[in-house]
């Protein structure tokens, strides 16, 4: 009997965990490859999830567990009304909100398959305890097995389903898979229903008995409202942070399911070790651990994406990891008896669906930035268990006032920087001499060993504060804000705009005297104040980088028939359009309408402005707004419509190649911007090249001093074309190569991507 159970919340929780990176992947192409995809269907689910808690606990309420098995498995019918999954004949409209978009199409879409499996979890447990089976006293050992299930059903997807069967059947063959596991799980069902009605029905001397046979640290009595909200505000924490560390690292890397799938996978993970009948992370363990990982993650936040994917992404992962055992270790350890089994599970529910809900619907409207990340983390170490000590009111007074002194001295010496910058710098010179060092080693700049001295002393003396909860999580914001007032120094911000597609923030560089944009931490544009430099193309379309090298060699060899249209995914700050001559046409196909606002700011940016030629701005999905367009209409089609580092992949398809060339005169060119800190996606276009029997030619630009002066930035850059003439003298540049494929590489199409291979 305890094998079938297990088995069917294995199974039910499999179900419910593979579905969301298959249905993100269908609405990926929708929507941008944007992370808030990702974490508005992370909200909906909770909110489903929420729902089928309250389904099992009312229904199991009213009804006693055995009639309300009746119940359920005529429920179990009602979603063959909309399996297969599918999203056929649902679109976006440009330029509006995708929020009640995308929750409409879930709704539709998966809501009630979802809301079914959903309800497995506490129902099957609340079963279990009415079987009368020797382990029913504690049948909490069974919501492991079930997040066991959810996590594996993660962590297959990018290793297993997607590799296999996308490449055979598409999307297609995975929605029929995931309705032969439904099928499965109504079998299941069916037999976890008939144990329950064959067993004997407990008597009330052995819920009592069975009461009593709760573990030590199980209360027994009715749940009051402290704890209660307790429960809500530990599982509230856990689910921000996964949404906040899953959109932090998908924005600088990719928006595919790999990366989802890791935070949540890792959520899963703590539910399933805190309550597993034996202790693996003991939680007193887990009470000291999470605070020097804290220290780490809030040393990227200065530094950025710049320690690499290899450094920035096990931190994060590991410190959320860390902290998630600690509040999910206080829910496993104050969990009533099983009596009230489900009502703990809706509390928990609860938490979780604010926590989605504060990340995914309200820190956009009320943060411009996206503030949420760090504040969760400092509310997290707030609710750390206090020692159970009596307080004094000078140790309430030192709660705030150490804190607020660290703070304070670590802003001071950010300050005391920027005015002594030089003094700072031989400071840090000096100290590397007398070491012995000649420079300073390892490629690092005196600034970062003169930041890395006062926050990483900052950081030491915060993870002292460890023993007290209110002290310590003062401190980890205190750091936070000396991050802060460091990172503002280097570039001030003079607009900062959140969108659904991420944060834009034009900031001013006093040392360059330029304005630049950035997404994330990516630089998509930078323009000169000086009035003379202003129509300069600077950053990765400089005239000596690949962009210029293009530009000439089409117009060198169509002769007299000069460069007519050209289109460009990715408006950024338009410094394309510094390259418009009177009688040429651009046209910029733009998602986000936030960086449409920035990029018409003459205050800012002037290249839209002061373009030569006519220009016009296409709001929405490049795909679909492409895809409007007249075929054999560009002369020139530049895709440059990666966000921060990370993938649209649907731009990058077999599907999205061959749909550019269609809409390309005989004789264009396709170029593709690969610049990218963490992916080389120069293979995947190559190997698409070869398959669609097109010609390819890459260049890795990196500029001169001189170059650099002008505003040059390093880029890497692909250029396609029908016929290798149609390159003109690129053909012959040693500079443009040709990547060479394997056989047995797969073809990236809008059904299969492999994020894993292209890890650089």
């Amino acid at each position: 009997m305890l094998f079938v159970y297990a088995g069917t919340l294995f199974v039910s929780a499999t179900l419910l965990f593979a579905v969301q990176p298959m249905f993100g992947k269908m609405v990926l192409p929708l929507l941008g490859g944007t992370p808030a995809v990702w974490n508005t269907c992370m909200v909906f689910y909770q909110a489903v999830l929420l729902t089928g808690y309250l389904y099992a606990h009312l229904s199991i309420r009213w009804l006693g567990p055995r009639r309300q098995a009746v119940l359920h498995l005529a429920l179990m019918a009602l979603p063959w009304l909309v399996l297969p999954i599918s999203v056929a004949g649902w679109v976006p409209e440009p330029g509006a909100n995708p929020v009640p978009w995308l929750l409409a199409l879930l709704t539709v879409g998966v809501g009630l398959p979802l809301f079914v499996v959903s309800a497995s979890a506490p129902m099957l447990q609340a079963w279990f305890a009415d079987t009368g089976h020797r382990a029913a006293g504690d049948p909490y050992f069974l919501y492991a097995a079930s997040n066991l299930g959810s996590m594996l059903a993660l962590l297959s997807y990018p290793f297993l389903i997607e590799p296999n069967f996308t490449v055979q059947g598409g999307l297609w063959s995975q929605t029929r898979l995931w309705a032969g596991g439904y099928a499965l799980l109504g079998v299941l069902a069916v037999v976890c229903a008939a144990l329950l009605w064959r067993s004997r029905r407990p008597t009330r001397a052995h819920d009592q008995a069975r009461a009593d046979d709760d573990p030590p640290d199980v209360p027994n009595e009715v749940p009051g409202w402290g704890r209660r909200l307790r429960w809500i505000a530990l599982a509230f924490a856990p689910s921000s942070l996964m949404l906040g560390v899953t959109a932090h690292l998908t924005t600088d890397i990719a928006a595919v399911p790999l990366l989802w799938v890791v935070p949540l996978s890792l959520y899963l993970l703590t539910f399933v070790l805190v309550f597993a009948r034996r202790k693996i992370l003991p939680h007193r363990w887990m009470l000291w651990m999470p605070p020097l990982a804290v220290a780490a993650v809030a040393g990227t936040f200065f530094y950025g994406a710049g320690g690499g994917v290899a450094i920035e992404v096990p931190i994060h992962l590991a410190a959320f990891f860390l902290t998630a055992m600690v509040c999910h270790g206080e829910l496993a350890r104050t969990r009533p008896a099983s009596s009230h089994l489900t009502e703990f599970y809706i509390w928990m529910s609860v938490g979780g669906v604010l926590g989605g809900s504060f990340n995914a619907l309200v820190a956009p409207q009320i943060f411009t930035t996206v503030l949420e990340y760090p504040l969760i983390i400092v509310a997290a170490c707030l609710l750390r268990p206090q020692p159970a000590v009596k307080r004094t009111g000078w140790a309430w007074g030192l709660d705030v006032a150490v804190p607020a002194a660290i703070g304070a001295g670590a802003a001071w010496a950010a300050l005391w920087t920027d005015h002594h910058w030089g003094r700072a710098t031989g400071y840090a010179v000096d100290a590397f001499r007398r070491l012995g060092f000649d420079r300073i080693p390892f490629g690092l700049e005196p600034e970062h060993i003169v930041a890395a001295a006062v926050l990483g002393t900052t950081a030491a003396l915060v993870v002292l504060l460890q023993r007290w909860p209110l002290r310590f999580g003062l401190g980890v914001a205190a750091l936070l804000v000396a991050n802060l007032v460091y990172s503002n120094l280097e570039i001030r911000p003079l607009h900062i705009q959140r969108s659904f597609f991420g944060v834009l923030k034009v900031g001013y560089d006093p040392h360059l005297e330029v304005y630049q944009l950035y997404h994330g931490s990516t630089r998509h544009g930078t323009q000169f104040l000086d009035p003379d430099k202003r129509a300069i193309p600077t950053t990765y379309y400089n005239e000596a980088g690949p962009v210029g090298q293009v530009l000439r060699a089409v117009e060198q060899r169509r002769g007299e028939r000069p460069i007519e249209e050209v289109g460009v995914v990715g408006l950024g700050t338009g410094t394309l359009a510094a390259y418009a001559e009177p009688g040429q046409r651009f046209t910029f196909f733009e998602i986000d309408p936030a960086v449409v606002d920035v990029a018409a700011n003459s205050g800012y940016f002037t290249y839209l402005r002061d373009a030569g030629g006519d220009g016009e701005i296409v709001l929405g999905d490049a795909r679909l707004s492409v895809a409007r367009q007249p075929n054999d209409k560009y002369d020139l089609l530049i895709i440059d419509a990666f966000s921060s580092d990370s993938i649209p992949v649907h731009l990058v398809t077999r599907e999205a190649i061959a749909l550019y060339f269609e809409k390309i005169t005989e004789d264009a060119v396709v170029m593709v911007h690969i610049s990218n800190r963490y992916l080389d996606i120069g293979p995947v276009i190559a190997k698409i090249a070869e398959d669609a029997g097109v010609v390819h030619r890459t260049c890795r630009y990196g500029p001169t001093a001189e170059e650099k002066a002008e505003g040059a930035s390093g880029s890497h850059w692909m250029a396609l074309a029908r016929k290798p003439e149609h390159l003109g003298r690129l053909c012959r540049d040693h500079d443009w190569e040709t990547i060479q494929t394997r056989p047995d590489d797969p073809v990236w199409t809008d059904d299969f991507s492999n994020i894993v291979d292209v890890l650089d």
